[in-house]
């Protein structure tokens, strides 16, 4: 393989890597969404009505 091939084939390679390693860091960093309570809308019902 001559050298222009090595040097197509190994920047091929580092932007795939970086691409994939930077999406990677972002999910990794995002901050987590809080999750809605489902008994909280039912907080102030005393008695279950039956259907």
């Amino acid at each position: 393989m001559n050298s222009a091939a090595l040097i197509t084939m190994s920047l091929a390679q580092g932007v795939v890597i970086s691409v994939a390693a930077y999406f990677f860091y972002r999910i990794l960093t995002m901050p987590s969404k809080s999750e809605p309570d489902s008994n909280s809308d039912n907080d102030e019902v005393l008695i279950r009505q039956k259907y």
